[in-house]
């Protein structure tokens, strides 16, 4: 056998362990990973935590790598950054991103792993799952030259869209949120900032990603005639009122989802998900992107750091995890 590893579950909700696991062999189309760094997902992942999983729900939120069952206890995450120690000649000693949750070394298949690029350091690229659902996003959004477009919500998602958007010429972006201090995001991505009473209306598309019940509201009110909100938000069990009265309708507004499950219609004929990975791997060769992690933490120290991630305690757009014998 190849030995143990330590693994972070969700243990019942809002309490987190570690526990020992048994690792298999790798066969000949295996790799054995050595986690250097994971990213806690504030959004997805602390509803996970908190038991916040629609039961209708428990089937399309499983991540690739899930062991257990929702409510919990459940091993869940899916941001994993590390160094393959055996597998085949070619990812021997690469640097690799693979959806696996918090792991001190795990067994996955060789095809599930995606180099990470030598420009791209290992502790940025654990933002390689959320700049993928921004790209799916923006796909889905399909903005062009000269949109005049907000991001509402400035969290790990919304974030990680206003940076791709920064990039499109003429376009004038905006990131939306009640907090303050996310104008410090906002200003490091290269985007504006404003309050939700302040930000600048007569828009092309919207960004929702705040997933709450108002920022949706304030979502289409920015809107011109004929304009788009594309929906990223996800809520859990909870449920959300949206305002379809008053200028809905004359307007012509469009409302939209979008999720990272499937790709994009738009490009799902000519794109696969390894495709999308590597392009969001790809673009985090940019430094601007890593105003996105905003704490960091030891592997050991998870399970304290969970509960107030959840909570709001600890204030986090992603919070990245740290392995012992890093040498990152």
């Amino acid at each position: 056998m190849t030995g143990t590893a330590r693994a972070f579950w969700f243990d019942s909700p809002g309490r987190g362990v570690i526990r020992e696991v048994r690792l298999p062999e790798p066969t000949a189309d295996e790799v054995l990973v050595r986690t250097l760094f994971s990213g806690v997902s504030r959004g997805t992942e602390t509803l996970v935590f908190r038991g916040r999983v629609p039961e209708s729900q428990y089937a399309a939120m499983r991540a690739p790598f899930q062991e257990g069952d929702f409510p919990g206890p459940v091993k869940y995450g899916y941001l994993n950054v590390g160094v393959v120690e055996e597998g085949p000649w070619d990812l021997v000693g690469r640097t690799v991103f693979c959806l696996y949750p918090h792991q001190t070394r795990y067994v996955v298949p060789a095809a599930a792993v995606t180099p990470v690029p030598p420009a791209v350091p290992a502790g940025r690229a654990v933002l390689a799952g959320t700049v993928e659902t921004a790209v799916n996003a923006l796909w889905d959004a399909a903005p062009l030259v000269g949109d005049r477009i907000a991001v509402v919500g400035g969290g790990m998602v919304g974030c990680s869209v206003a940076a791709l958007l920064a990039r499109f010429p003429g376009v004038r972006v905006q990131l939306v949120d009640a907090d303050p201090d996310r104008a410090k995001v906002a200003e490091a991505l290269g985007v504006g900032f404003a309050s939700p009473a302040d930000a600048l209306d007569g828009l092309d598309l919207v960004v929702h990603a705040s997933a709450t019940e108002a920022g949706l509201a304030r979502s289409l009110e920015l809107l011109r005639p004929e304009g788009t909100v594309v929906e990223l938000s996800w809520y859990g069990d909870g449920h959300v009122a949206v305002p379809l009265g008053e200028v809905f309708h004359s307007r012509r507004l469009t409302l939209r989802g979008s999720q990272v499950g499937t790709v994009s219609p738009a490009r799902a004929g000519t794109r696969t998900y390894a495709d999308r990975l590597a392009l969001a791997l790809d673009l985090l060769a940019d430094p601007a992107l890593d105003a996105l992690v905003t704490g960091e933490s030891a592997f050991a120290e998870l399970p304290d750091v969970m509960p107030g991630l959840a909570s709001g305690e600890i204030p986090a757009l992603c919070h990245r995890i740290r392995y012992a014998g890093n040498d990152d």
